[in-house]
């Protein structure tokens, strides 16, 4: 299930200076958004926040899902401090609403999203990778959250979406003492569901979106937007949407087919890898 989606602005998104944006698999099913501020180690601009936002919502309607991957050693270092402008506290809260928008259209957008994370992710890098679906780390990856250092707090979503991830002890932590988490104890908190080989963060994370741009549209669509939804709800409100949601998506056409797939023996099984 995808947005309608304006060609003119999926193709400005296409051609910022710092986002490569290519389509891949047999039929453009996959996309792959890559950050190209290497020499700045891809850390985030507003220019480059509002690119992503731009490109998710004006996605191509052949995608079915997408991987965001940093170039060069790093995936992103964060905000870049060398464009932070002085502001007063209205103009921070705009700001930092404008970046909540941006990436809210990442996690909520219209497909799924696979962060491909080495090096750095840090900060404002750290919360773009949690509004991501999966995260596939390489062992060359660490996280911190240096704003409590540099007297500032997270803007962009992070004090939300990464105590879901991790708990809010350990972000406390994170911005009271500045510690790192290395590619394994990372893995191990709850940052990355994967852990590959150096090297290999893209490879898995591309192999990942073409599996899950094969689902049901419907069913992705159900996980991304309504199965985050159910979690922060009360118990009997979570099983009152699961059942609407389990009835809207089984009821779509190619559900029907693919559970006769199943039936007649014409899909496989589930087997132990």
């Amino acid at each position: 299930m995808n947005y309608n989606h304006n060609s003119t602005n999926t193709k400005a998104s296409m051609t910022h200076p710092d986002i490569h944006f290519e389509l891949r698999g047999d039929h453009q099913e996959v996309a792959v958004i890559r950050l190209t501020r290497a020499a700045k180690r891809n850390a985030l601009n507003d220019g480059l926040i509002l690119a992503l936002r731009d490109l998710f919502e004006n996605m191509p309607s052949t995608v079915r899902a997408a991987v965001i991957d940093g170039d060069g050693p790093h995936f992103c270092a964060g905000l870049d401090l060398s464009e932070l402008k002085e502001r007063d506290a209205g103009q921070g809260l705009h700001h930092s609403r404008m970046w909540h928008a941006a990436l809210e259209r990442v996690q909520y957008g219209p497909v799924p999203v696979i962060a491909a994370l080495h090096g750095a992710v840090v900060g404002g890098g750290l919360e773009l990778a949690s509004a991501c679906h999966i995260r596939v780390a390489d062992e060359s990856t660490f996280y911190a959250l240096p704003e409590g250092s540099r007297g500032i707090f997270v803007g962009g979503g992070g004090a939300v979406r990464i105590p879901k991830l991790i708990g809010a002890a350990r972000m406390t932590d994170m911005m009271l003492t500045g510690r790192v988490y290395n590619a394994q104890d990372g893995e191990k908190v709850g940052f990355a569901q994967y852990l590959v080989p150096e090297g290999q963060a893209f490879a898995k994370a591309f192999e990942l979106a073409v599996r899950v741009a094969q689902n049901a549209p419907l069913t992705n669509y159900a996980l991304m937007h309504a199965l985050p939804r159910i979690a922060e709800q009360p118990a009997d409100q979570g099983f009152f949407t699961e059942a609407m949601m389990a009835a809207i998506a089984q009821s779509a056409p190619e559900a029907k087919s693919r559970l006769a797939d199943f039936l007649e023996g014409r899909a496989a099984k589930v087997r132990k890898d």
